[in-house]
């Protein structure tokens, strides 16, 4: 989204690298999904979606719900929209967000915030204002880089979860949960504070 910023103006090349069998062994993303105990009609968001790596998981978890595809890149949005024509996937759509905002179509019950967190500028703004996009009870989980992981953004740009917890309670968040297990990532679960 932000902070050091790819182009993706070949999303079938940055395909090859986002799908490729060697991430699915430390991304997990199964696992992600299943711990996330989604409903079948929950509606969720992918923020920083890219090629749709979580969100057809995600589709096919809430099969009979919604999911968004949000991405910042004309051309992953475009990736997204005929992925879901060519796979099937009828309760997926895409969205086109602003830098600085996910700009949802209509509350969720769940935000998915995958290897994009460390991207997005102004985090504290972003999330307060997402706030507005989650339904009662929504959630908003955050999956990023260890600071010792061999993959991820240069280390300069990783944040530890203690950063994001302070950052998301400086939003309106508070903690609710979180995986240990990944290899090579956190992940936090965060909800709206009371």
């Amino acid at each position: 989204m932000h902070g050091q910023h790819h182009r993706f103006d070949d999303p079938a090349q940055w395909a090859q690298r986002f799908e490729s069998p060697a991430r699915e062994a430390w991304q997990q993303p199964d696992l992600v999904v299943a711990s996330l105990a989604l409903a079948p009609d929950a509606r969720v968001a992918d923020v920083g979606a890219g090629t749709g790596y979580f969100s057809v998981r995600l589709a096919r978890a809430a099969s009979q719900g919604r999911v968004w595809a949000v991405d910042v890149e004309p051309t992953m949005v475009r990736w997204v929209l005929d992925r879901a024509h060519r796979e099937n996937i009828g309760n997926l759509t895409a969205v086109l967000a602003a830098p600085d905002d996910a700009l949802l179509p209509e509350p969720v019950d769940l935000v998915l915030v995958v290897d994009t967190y460390h991207h997005i500028s102004a985090r504290t703004a972003y999330f307060t204002r997402l706030r507005s996009a989650l339904r009662p009870h929504g959630r908003v989980a955050i999956v990023d880089f260890r600071l010792d992981s061999p993959e991820g953004p240069p280390i300069a740009m990783r944040l530890a979860p203690e950063v994001v917890r302070a950052e998301m309670a400086a939003a309106g968040f508070t903690l609710a949960g979180s995986l240990d297990t990944l290899p090579r990532q956190y992940m936090l679960i965060f909800r709206a504070a009371e």
